[in-house]
């Protein structure tokens, strides 16, 4: 393992890893960035979320000035700009929205701090609880129609709704755009859709090469739980899991932590970063 004074720089995912039982941050966490911010380690928050609904837990951990990355690598953004930014192509959102005609799917489209839902039906209403954001309702053909107009696509596709609907769909994307797009499974009900060509590790390279030259993989502890953090652990100096991670994640990372909602983070940046 490296030594314990070689960590530069700090990546932790949220949702799962971060947050206590209430989803918010602990005193203890909160004081252990204070100790790592203090000495000039930054500490980045690497998440699938928007921005916004990152934006409070900087400001909750006394961190706003950091970097963030954002929808898992496809949105990096230094002191309010985006330095790195990849969508996924309105082709791709015009089948899903054709796709999901006559389902009882819920589809939801992100692009930087915009997120559109056709209704607050459930699991907007969900989402909205736990990241603290509000969408904007409106439908999905007024939305691709406004983004053709400026030229955006989505850094993020949020597919909602009966696990069997869930894989009808799922497969059908997997067979036409399998080779360009991330289809990540969180939960049975919930498929989110992101571009192939990132990942939370092409973010955190971004990143060093942009804002940090003088680091390296090797000077990062990262942390995370799920399928989306598995490349970033194997690739970083210390890649930690939380003990609630999957099993996937628990084969992979150098490290494993106690749970999230025990302070599993601040524990392990007290015993790896000195």
């Amino acid at each position: 393992m490296p030594d314990s004074n070689s960590f530069k720089i700090v990546f932790s995912d949220i949702d799962g890893t971060l947050l206590n039982a209430e989803r918010e941050a602990s005193a203890v966490l909160k004081t252990e960035v204070a100790r790592l911010t203090g000495n000039g380690i930054p500490f980045i928050l690497i998440s699938s979320r928007m921005p916004q609904a990152m934006r409070w837990i900087q400001e909750d951990l006394g961190i706003s000035g950091q970097p963030l990355i954002c929808y898992n690598g496809g949105l990096v953004r230094v002191d309010g700009k985006a330095i790195h930014s990849v969508a996924i192509g309105l082709d791709i959102i015009r089948e899903i929205a054709t796709l999901q005609r006559g389902t009882g799917l819920s589809v939801q489209l992100f692009n930087a701090d915009e997120w559109y839902v056709e209704s607050m039906d459930h699991y907007a209403e969900r989402e909205q609880n736990n990241t603290r954001v509000s969408p904007q309702v409106r439908s999905l053909q007024t939305t691709i129609i406004n983004w053709d107009k400026r030229a955006l696509g989505a850094h993020k596709v949020m597919v909602m709704g009966e696990p069997a609907e869930i894989d009808k769909l799922a497969g059908r994307l997997e067979r036409y755009f399998g080779k360009r797009l991330h289809l990540y499974r969180s939960k049975d009900t919930y498929l989110e859709i992101a571009s192939k060509r990132i990942s939370k590790l092409t973010g955190i390279e971004q990143l060093l090469a942009h804002q940090y030259p003088g680091l390296t993989l090797a000077d990062c502890i990262a942390f995370g739980n799920h399928f989306n953090d598995i490349e970033m652990l194997k690739a970083v100096g210390l890649g930690v899991a939380v003990a609630n991670a999957i099993p996937e994640v628990l084969a992979v990372a150098d490290v494993t932590t106690i749970a999230a909602k025990e302070d599993g983070v601040a524990i392990a940046l007290k015993e790896y970063i000195h």
